[in-house]
């Protein structure tokens, strides 16, 4: 009858782990260069990036001004796409986006948590190449997350940079 008592106990902590487990799974699969989110617009770095050799501040224009990338609006889009590749599906549904005034509502892929203060401006003026937290987004299709941003990755960094460290820096 012992067992009785111990039994939602031992139930509980089965929970706990099964839990633990799951967010592990998942967050290892979000952090590790998993499958990217889908997109509204199938856009693809590998034409406009590679193919094209567009430079990212083309798309990304305040990135060297800015805490954030920015995304272009689709009038940016459209100095091209307005006679470029107008028979493509992906272009027909920007155009449709820009024809209808409406922006096109990105997925957010890199996350980074709440308590972490990061300037795109201060790596870019660093002369970080994007690729060193973003990966070759040449050859993801769709972007994904490829570095964990977890604080030992972006510590070894500065270290490596001789970066600052201190705690402030990163931590607001």
């Amino acid at each position: 009858m012992k067992w009785l008592k111990v039994l939602p106990y031992a139930a509980l902590l089965g929970y706990v782990f099964a839990a633990v487990a799951v967010l592990t799974v998942l967050f290892a699969f979000r952090s590790d260069g998993g499958v990217g989110p889908t997109q509204p617009v199938a856009f693809s770095h590998q034409i406009h990036a590679s193919d094209l050799a567009l430079d990212c501040t083309h798309c990304h224009q305040t990135v060297e001004t800015s805490r954030f990338p920015g995304i272009p609006e689709t009038d940016v889009c459209m100095v091209c796409h307005e006679l470029a590749a107008t028979d493509r599906p992906e272009v027909q549904k920007l155009t449709r986006y820009h024809d209808e005034g409406r922006p096109v509502e990105w997925v957010k892929v890199h996350e980074l948590p709440w308590h972490v203060y990061f300037s795109h401006k201060r790596h870019i003026s660093a002369e970080v190449d994007c690729a060193v937290c973003h990966g070759d987004v040449t050859v993801q299709l769709p972007v994904r997350q490829v570095r964990s941003f977890e604080m030992g990755m972006c510590v070894n960094c500065h270290r490596a940079n001789e970066a600052s460290t201190d705690c402030w820096t990163c931590h607001k």
